[in-house]
């Protein structure tokens, strides 16, 4: 059984069945990345144009995970971030995060140049979409103007009022698959080699262990967006979000180009390819209870009330691990690290922040100086956000003690959960009449899964692991799939 993402994303079209083969035997590499979305691909280009043997790891098939279910967004104005990082780190975090980002752009035209990606030069906007958001987007762009960034205040090209504005020209929007299967293409073109079909499983010293064998390698970065190993405690950091995404193609009118968002609740983001119209938005923590397919209707009925849709064409969505600082980790996975490094929190900005990442960790491979690594290092502690880390991790105590308690109800109407011992099965009919059960365990560290009606997946509302109808893993950190269980 495929989710609504696999079968709807606007972006998956461009995947091809033509793609690379699983590993077959064992392997040695001087690197070995695992993940292959923007931030794996872009630290293995840059490693293999530096003479580096890399080999890069991939569950499923290249781009079609968080890099092929996005807004297509690549800007260093990114809603309120800056906002926030200034609040959280100073002025100077804020500076270091708006000019590694405004370089992750530019080297996403730089590499895009030579790849057929639908590469456009945007304006990106953050905008109030009510009097209440004033004072934040008017704050973002004080922040962002000290921060370096060339902002102004200037009009959108939308059909409803908007009550500020904050503007960076010049970003990008891209097709990010094909982006990314385009930086693929360079990597085997320079000699890297790349195995899709190929889950890790485990890095054991200088090994991972893949359901199909095992590679060796001098060094090893984790790109899988959420780490899959449980050392360095990145689960325990990090609050993954989900956030949802249609196209509606116009009957009449035109979409509008700005890449916009604003920062209030209910979010609205703004983008447009081709002649289809972008809504994105809905966001809400990993797990939530209730999730079901009106999260898209919401989006389709604020694109009804300002354009003339004709068809919702696709709808997809997509999850974000957001650090308790509100900053990305990048660089040695562990304080004592010497050959393990990860790239994670990316914020829901990763075309950007997963290129400055790649850039950041090749430097850090390569050995070259990189100005931008200690900002970002993943030991570091921000004892401002304390508080905001003991409320994440308790909010995962009472969803880890509380599943388990609570009374078994339906939470959807194909869907009943019933008692299996000391645990619980999940049973899913699909519109066939099939049906579908496995355990509600969930393989990372035993929440109970729930059910996202809106995706037709099981999800842990702990820390984000997400598992298809028969238990195959969708995303991490799990690596395991949820035990099948007789109806």
């Amino acid at each position: 059984m495929t989710t609504t993402t696999a079968t709807q994303s606007l972006w998956l079209e461009a995947l091809s069945p033509d793609g690379f083969p699983p590993l077959r035997a064992d392997e040695t590499f001087d690197v070995a990345v695992i993940g292959g979305g923007i931030a794996g691909m872009t630290t293995a280009l840059l490693l293999t144009q530096a003479g580096l043997r890399v080999a890069v790891l991939e569950a499923g098939l290249v781009g079609a995970g968080v890099s092929g279910n996005n807004t297509a967004k690549v800007t260093a104005l990114q809603s309120t971030v800056l906002s926030t990082i200034d609040k959280n780190h100073g002025e100077s975090a804020a500076r270091d995060y708006a000019t590694a980002s405004l370089a992750g752009v530019e080297k996403v035209a730089e590499l895009g140049a030579d790849i057929d990606c639908d590469l456009q030069r945007r304006p990106a906007f953050t905008y109030a979409l009510s009097p209440s958001e004033v004072e934040a987007v008017e704050q973002e762009a004080q922040v962002a103007a000290r921060a370096g960034l060339p902002v102004t205040s200037g009009p959108m090209d939308v059909p409803f009022p908007v009550h500020a504005t904050v503007e960076l020209a010049d970003q990008i929007l891209v097709h990010p698959t094909k982006y990314v299967r385009g930086l693929a293409a360079r990597v085997a073109a320079a000699g890297g080699r790349i195995f899709e079909h190929t889950r890790a499983m485990q890095v054991e010293g200088d090994r991972v262990v893949t359901s199909a064998g095992t590679v060796r390698a001098d060094r090893i970065v984790v790109a899988t967006h959420f780490p899959i190993l449980d050392r360095g405690l990145y689960f325990a950091r990090m609050e993954p979000t989900r956030a949802y995404c249609v196209a509606a193609k116009l009957r009449s009118g035109s979409a509008p180009k700005a890449m916009a968002i604003n920062p209030g609740t209910p979010s609205r983001s703004l983008s447009s390819f081709g002649d289809l119209l972008i809504v994105a938005g809905e966001s809400h923590p990993a797990g939530e209870r209730g999730v079901d397919a009106g999260r898209y209707e919401n989006l389709a009925s604020f694109a009804r009330e300002y354009w003339d849709v004709e068809q919702i064409t696709h709808r997809w969505s997509a999850q974000d691990p957001i650090p308790y600082d509100n900053l990305p980790m990048i660089g040695p996975y562990t304080p004592k690290s010497g050959r393990l490094f990860v790239a994670t929190g990316f914020m829901k900005w990763g075309l950007a922040t997963g290129t400055f990442a790649g850039m950041i960790l090749a430097d850090l491979l390569t050995g070259k100086d990189s100005p931008m690594a200690e900002r970002f290092a993943p030991q570091r502690v921000t004892l401002k956000s304390v508080p905001d880390l003991v409320k994440m991790n308790a909010k995962v105590a009472v969803d880890m003690v509380g599943d388990h308690l609570r009374v078994d109800d339906a939470p959807a109407e194909n869907v009943r959960i019933v008692r299996d011992g000391v645990g619980k099965t999940g049973i899913y009919r699909d519109p066939d009449g099939k049906e579908h059960a496995v355990s509600l365990r969930c393989t990372h560290l035993g929440c109970l899964v729930r059910f996202n009606a809106a995706e037709i997946s099981w999800d842990c509302p702990c820390h984000g692991s997400r598992f298809d109808v028969d238990g195959n893993v969708l995303e991490g950190p799990a690596t395991k799939p949820l035990p099948r269980r007789e109806v």
